[in-house]
């Protein structure tokens, strides 16, 4: 046997520990009119993957059981908390009562770039429609607003592949605490 497969299921072991160590992440992703089944999936995937405390699934979202969420998130649908929720102002309300800093994921004149982004944990992280973006009732509740930054001719990513990319700097920086 190599020398690298006797150390994998120690190295396995010891990644286990220290994601057991960190918990559950203080952070909660609220989807609100996301259209595509695949996107839902996809955050629901993330969402396992950062352990994070759970999904929220507002308006138009698709919600499991779903032949296409299924499809994309290989199985975390089926082991990541998540919840329907009718009435998003009122959750955010709740929320904020929790203590919650409530940030959208939007560009905009007041955006604050991802990479200096301090959060105050615990955290709801709002992404709206894949065209529309999030509803001017919803902006005004939020304390931040967050932009990912770009450098390239696009302004913008696919809003399952932005869920990563804030979710993951989540992850880092509450690791850092």
């Amino acid at each position: 046997m190599s020398d690298l497969a006797q150390r994998l299921p120690f190295a396995a072991t010891r990644l286990a520990k220290a994601y057991a160590d960190i918990g559950t992440l203080p952070a909660r992703v609220i989807l609100n009119d996301v259209r595509s089944l695949y996107n839902v999936g996809a955050f629901f995937r993330t969402a396992d993957a950062v352990g994070l405390d759970r999904v929220c699934l507002s308006g138009i979202t698709g919600r499991p059981p779903h032949r296409e969420i299924s499809k994309t998130a290989l199985g975390a649908d089926e082991h990541v908390e998540w919840e329907a929720c009718p009435d998003v102002v009122s959750y955010l309300d709740q929320l904020r009562n929790q203590e919650y800093e409530i940030v959208a994921i939007e560009t905009c004149a007041h955006s604050v770039d991802l990479f200096d982004w301090r959060p105050g944990f615990p955290v709801a992280v709002l992404f709206g429609n894949e065209v529309d973006g999030l509803s001017p009732d919803l902006l005004a509740r939020c304390d931040t607003f967050v932009r990912l930054p770009m450098r390239g001719f696009k302004h913008s990513l696919n809003v399952a592949t932005a869920g990563g990319v804030v979710l993951y700097e989540l992850l880092r920086k509450y690791r850092e605490l």
